[in-house]
């Protein structure tokens, strides 16, 4: 049997059980370690206070805890300074920021280029902008495990690309995409490189120096830490070329009726108060993270991958889509619709997601209204797993 030495470190964990409840659907957010509980009560209970322009007390206490996570996002991407770093309320917003922010640089016909298996945030952005600017949204085509096709990449990432965007991981395919070959076909035109990290972020540690992106975006909830709050690294040369987007507040250097003066990044991109709470708690969770064991927790996640695939297979009529490599596998199965089976397994206190995942494009071309997707944390166990199949074998029964 698969344990997990974790668990216990998720009051969550012991709350959905004592409900009858089997949580799998990490992929869309994850439980919270108690270290992430007892940072947002620790800085509501002994005081909240806005960040930065406070003199008093609690105001520097939170601004230190605040800039403190900064420093660990930094740290943990291998940014070359926390200056590289910026605090979004997420993914979508990281990268509808990088659209408008970089929208002055774009001509009519210049070239987006991004991949066929890309969540809605990494493509309605694009989209929309090349719909502003006439550009050409170009799409990479995948091959028949759910990857990026780097020869085809190779001849549709061309002198007119001007920025590149593509998932790390995918949500729906839950294949690691091949940045160190498609990130240098970009830079070699002299695009930007745009990394949605979202999924990517929660399984191992990713240099972007070494990575060599423009931008990496990622988002707390899906990294055990708290909502409504998420990171975008951006290298420094390529943060100097974005134009302020939002304006208000903590931003602004200094302003008169008629003009005005912006901070640069980081601050000159973070209007207003801050979700400071969620940004002090991320900082718990990274904390967290940074004190157990990689090899350990890999090992964990790669065993219960391998027990999903496996029960998957042992089944019949079950399609798999692409070619999972770890944290999720997401299928179909012949003759039945994903919400009645999804709807079943909720009845047994199985929680997982059915739908297009906000990939409906992807769906589309592999020709499904939606699929189910299984996605696991580093919380859960064997004994999850053997519920789901239960309750999977249960609900095909029913619906067969």
């Amino acid at each position: 049997m698969l344990i997990s030495p974790w668990r216990t470190d998720f009051p969550a964990l012991s709350a959905l059980a004592a409900e009858g409840q089997t949580y799998l659907d990490s992929a869309a957010t994850s439980q919270k370690p108690q270290a992430v509980l007892d940072a947002l009560l620790g800085y509501y209970a002994s005081g909240a206070a806005n960040v930065h322009r406070a003199q008093h007390l609690p105001g520097e206490r939170a601004t230190r805890a605040f800039e403190g996570t900064r420093t660990q996002a930094a740290h943990w991407l291998n940014a070359a300074s926390p200056a590289e770093i910026l605090f979004t309320r997420g993914t979508t917003e990281a990268i509808n920021l990088l659209a408008y922010g970089l929208e002055h640089l774009f001509r009519p016909g210049d070239e987006i280029v991004i991949s066929a298996l890309e969540h809605h945030a990494n493509l309605l952005p694009w989209q929309q902008l090349a719909l502003r600017k006439q550009l050409r949204l170009v799409i990479l085509p995948l091959d028949s495990d759910g990857g990026i096709d780097p020869e085809q990449a190779a001849h549709l990432i061309g002198p007119r690309t001007r920025l590149l965007a593509i998932s790390q991981l995918s949500n729906v395919l839950g294949r690691w995409q091949a940045l160190s070959d498609l990130l240098p076909l970009a830079r070699a035109q002299g695009a930007f490189t745009v990394v949605d990290g979202a999924q990517g972020v929660v399984h191992g540690r990713h240099d972007v120096q070494a990575m060599g992106c423009d931008f990496y975006a990622f988002s707390s909830h899906k990294l055990y830490g708290p909502d409504g709050v998420g990171v975008l690294y951006g290298r420094s040369e390529a943060l100097a070329k974005l134009k302020h987007w939002q304006f208000g507040g903590e931003m602004v250097h200094s302003t008169t009726y008629q003009s005005a003066d912006f901070h640069g990044a980081p601050l000159g991109f973070e209007a207003g108060t801050p979700a400071i709470a969620s940004v002090i708690g991320l900082g718990a969770a990274l904390d967290y993270l940074s004190n157990l064991d990689h090899a350990a927790v890999a090992g964990h996640e790669a065993a219960l991958h391998a027990k999903l695939l496996a029960g998957l297979a042992a089944r019949d009529g079950i399609r798999l889509l692409g070619a999972p490599q770890l944290a999720l596998a997401s299928f179909c199965v012949d003759g039945v619709h994903n919400a009645d089976l999804a709807h079943l397994l909720t009845e047994q206190g199985v929680a997982v997601r059915a739908g297009h995942h906000c990939a409906m494009p992807l769906l589309d071309s592999l020709g499904l209204q939606g699929a189910i997707r299984v996605s696991l944390g580093l919380y859960n166990d064997g004994e999850d797993l053997e519920r789901f199949f239960r309750a999977l074998d249960k609900a095909l029964e029913l619906l067969r």
